[in-house]
This record gives C-alpha cells, sequence and structure tokens, in this order.
C-alpha cells in the first residue's frame, strides 16, 4: 500500500509541478512549450524527495538544494532542448553572468523561492495522499 501511495503522490507532484510552471511561464513570458512541463514536473518530484531522502530538512537547506537542482536541470535541459536540438525554448544569453544562454544567478534565484512552493505542495498532497 505504501509503494502504492508513493507513486500515486510522485506521478501528481509531476503533474502539479508541471503545470504550475508552465502556467507560471505563460503568466511571465506569455507562452510556454511542453518540454516546460515534463522539466517542471521533474523538478518538482526531485524537490518533493529532499524531504523524504533527507529526514525533512529545514526549510531552508532544500531551497538552495531546489535551486541547485533546478539550474542543473534547466542547464543539461537547455543544452539539449536549445543548444543542440535547436527548439529555442528559452534563451538567457542578454542575462548577466548566464552560462551558454541557458543559466542564469537571476533565474536560480527564482528556482530558489519556487523550490518554496514545490516543498509546501509536496507536504499538502502527503497529508491528502496519507504517505
Amino acid at each position: 500500500m505504501k509503494l502504492r501511495n508513493s507513486v500515486i503522490l510522485h506521478t501528481l507532484m509531476g503533474v502539479v509541478g508541471g503545470l504550475i510552471y508552465m502556467g507560471i511561464e505563460i503568466l511571465w513570458r506569455g507562452h510556454t512549450h511542453w518540454s516546460m512541463g515534463v522539466i517542471g514536473g521533474l523538478c518538482f518530484v526531485l524537490i518533493g524527495l529532499l524531504d523524504e531522502w533527507q529526514d525533512h530538512p529545514p526549510l531552508l537547506l532544500q531551497m538552495i538544494q531546489g535551486a541547485c537542482i533546478v539550474t542543473v536541470i534547466e542547464l543539461f535541459s537547455g543544452l539539449v532542448l536549445n543548444v543542440w536540438l535547436g527548439l529555442d525554448v528559452w534563451d538567457y544569453s542578454n542575462m548577466p553572468g548566464n552560462v551558454m544562454g541557458q543559466i542564469c544567478p537571476q533565474f536560480s534565484c527564482a528556482w530558489f523561492f519556487l523550490s518554496f512552493v514545490a516543498v509546501k505542495v509536496e507536504n499538502l498532497m502527503h497529508k491528502f495522499i496519507g504517505h
């Protein structure tokens, strides 16, 4: 029963995280790309798992780790989607401190604050699913 609840929780986290991220992008940029749902969902699940893997570390630590996770995933995803496949989903090349136009300190800071949302949503979902 516990494995079933875990699979349900993490699947829901992925879907909710992907939809939240796509919604934020639509509000911020006016458009999104389907890959952002996949990447956002993956990031949400990984940030949620931090709480489980580390036996409920302090929220600030989870937010720092979440920002690092998202930044690394964004770099690798950007290299595949934007550089290798040429989809031009995002481009940070006009941002100070950017790396190959795929990541930048300003958005890493944004991921820090969005990690708060992921941790809180994951905690709420745990309560409702009974995991």
